[in-house]
C-alpha cells in the first residue's frame, strides 16, 4: 500500500469511495434514512476539492486503486476518514490515521459516526459529547472525541 498526497484528479474518486463506504459500512448503526441524508451521492466536487487542497490530505493506493483516504486541518481538526469496504480491517485507517496525527503539533478533535468510535478509542481518544447532527430534518449520532497530546 501507498499513501500519497491528495491530487484535484483524486475527488471524484473519493466522493464515489465517501458515498459507498458509509452505505455499506455504516449501515449496521445508522437507518436508510439517515444514510442518505449523511451521503446523498452528490457531493459537490468544488467544495470538496477546494477543502482538500487547504487540509492535509491523503489517499492510500494498493494496486492502483484509492482505498483509503483522510485529511486533517491545520488546527487539528480531523475532518475525513473513510477506508474502502472491501479493505476493512487492514490496517489501512490506522495507517491513515498515523500520518494525519503526526502532521499536527497538539491535540486532534474529530466527529465520530457510531461506527467509527471503537476505532478511534482503541487509538487513546476520548469522548467529549454524544451529539446529534442534523441533516433535512434527520438526525444522526455522532461523538466529539479528542486525542490529547
Amino acid at each position: 500500500m501507498i499513501i500519497r498526497k491528495y491530487q484535484s484528479t483524486d475527488c471524484k474518486e473519493l466522493a464515489e469511495l465517501f458515498y459507498n463506504t458509509v452505505h455499506t459500512v455504516n449501515a449496521k448503526d445508522y437507518t436508510k434514512a439517515q444514510l442518505d441524508v449523511w451521503a446523498t451521492g452528490q457531493a459537490d466536487l468544488t467544495k470538496w476539492d477546494k477543502s482538500f487542497q487547504e487540509h492535509f490530505s491523503i489517499v492510500a493506493v494498493e494496486a492502483g486503486i484509492i482505498v483509503g483516504f483522510g485529511d486533517i486541518d491545520k488546527t487539528g481538526y480531523l475532518d475525513r476518514l473513510f477506508v474502502h469496504s472491501n479493505y476493512q480491517g487492514k490496517g489501512i485507517a490506522s495507517a491513515i490515521c498515523d500520518r494525519l496525527e503526526s502532521a499536527i503539533q497538539g491535540n486532534i478533535v474529530t466527529h465520530a459516526s457510531v461506527t467509527a468510535r471503537p476505532f478511534f478509542e482503541k487509538r487513546g481518544y476520548k469522548v467529549v459529547k454524544e451529539q446529534q447532527a442534523e441533516r433535512q430534518g434527520i438526525f444522526l449520532t455522532n461523538f466529539v472525541i479528542i486525542k490529547e497530546r
